[in-house]
């Protein structure tokens, strides 16, 4: 593929590899970070602000000292859970868009189990009934999720339409919730529910600090994702349904199985995740409850290369971004809305990256009998 001439003199061609390229495929998340930081760097001084202290808010403030750190990991905890059920979806080929509406339909789930069990009197000390309250917010996460498998399965309705509107369906009932019957009456007019029982949340892993143990569940869960994909014959299955569908129906291996796995195991994590930080850090629900975790994680999916480990990573990284961007906001009077600017880029430079994994770069004199064996355009 023939991309540019330079002065009629050279050009740059793109040849597809015989194999793709392992180096790549390792440095390609990060050069696109370090292209990324180059960027964010030119950005800060176009908008007047000291490169250095606006990456210093970003890459160093997030994690100077223990405390800063947890935070850190918190913010991660949801992201990581939406994304290891995105990254079963995506290898196989199933595009759920929706994980934002599953987290929150977990978060309302969990947060009613949480408002009935105190309405029913069942109280006792703190954690007691946590796990009963992440069991709901999975079912409801699963059940969201079951909605758009449905609409697919049956109907052959596009998957990513209808999970991406299936959000604002979910944040329009978490909206009804807390500003019409679940509102709590002494709570000063706000739009919150009343406060959750000290047995329905998630117990802290320190005095003094918001990490709470689901972010441990969290580190267990990454453990039987990667069991999952690569040690058992129904992940292989799904996978070779993704990468080559037409190979997989002559195998005998079921697309509508594969299919059904795939958004109940992402919509599971995603409502796991909104029950999480219903009942961890907020301890109520709030129209607030998520702030785009969802829409998120799937540039965590992909940044980890739809790998357990390496979403731990990215979710990290992109924890970071979301707490850096509200230091840069607090501290340094940039915009909020570069926190997504950041994400877009690191997304953008990331596919950018991937290129030459399946290509390389070939510089010829625009006269060479090399350059003159092909047509314009050949060889893509």
């Amino acid at each position: 593929m023939d991309v540019w001439a330079l002065g009629g003199l050279t050009m740059l061609r793109l040849e597809r590899r015989a194999q793709p390229s392992a180096v790549m495929s390792l440095a390609s998340p990060m050069v696109a970070l370090l292209l990324t930081t180059v960027l964010a760097a030119v950005l800060f001084a176009a908008l007047g602000k000291d490169p250095g202290q606006g990456l210093a808010m970003f890459f160093v403030e997030p994690v100077n000292g223990l405390r800063p750190l947890t935070e850190v990991l918190l913010k991660a905890t949801p992201l990581i859970l939406c994304a290891l059920g995105l990254s079963v979806c995506y290898r196989s080929n199933v595009w759920n868009i929706g994980a934002e509406g599953q987290f929150l339909l977990g978060a309302i789930a969990a947060g009613g189990a949480a408002l009935w069990l105190a309405q029913a009197g069942l109280t006792g000390p703190k954690g007691l009934y946590a796990p009963l309250v992440l069991l709901a917010g999975v079912v409801g996460g699963m059940a969201w999720a079951a909605v758009t498998a449905v609409l697919r399965d049956r109907f052959n309705a596009n998957e990513i339409l209808v999970s991406l509107m299936l959000v604002y369906v979910a944040q329009q009932l978490l909206n009804y919730l807390v500003f019409g019957p679940w509102k709590d009456p002494q709570g000063f007019n706000f739009p919150q529910t009343p406060p959750f029982d000290a047995s329905t949340l998630l117990p802290a892993m320190a005095p003094g600090m918001r990490l709470h143990w689901g972010f441990v569940l969290t580190l267990v869960a990454v453990v039987l994702f990667w069991v999952f994909l690569f040690r058992l014959w129904w992940g292989f299955q799904m996978q070779v349904g993704g990468l080559a569908p037409a190979a997989a129906r002559y195998a005998g291996f079921s697309s509508r199985s594969a299919l059904w796995t795939a958004f109940l195991l992402s919509g599971g994590m995603a409502g796991l995740a909104g029950a999480m930080e219903a009942a961890g850090p907020l301890q109520r629900l709030t129209p607030y409850v998520s702030t785009g975790y969802g829409f998120t994680a799937i540039i965590v999916a992909f940044v980890g290369r739809l790998h357990p480990v390496g979403i731990v990573c990215s979710g990290v990284l992109l924890s970071m971004v979301l707490i850096g961007g509200e230091l840069a906001q607090s501290r340094l009077g940039l915009p909020n809305a570069l926190t997504g600017v950041f994400q877009g880029l690191l997304l953008f430079l990331l596919l950018a990256c991937d290129t030459f994994i399946h290509y390389r770069v070939r510089w010829m004199r625009s006269g060479s009998p090399s350059a003159a064996s092909k047509p314009s355009g050949a060889g893509a």
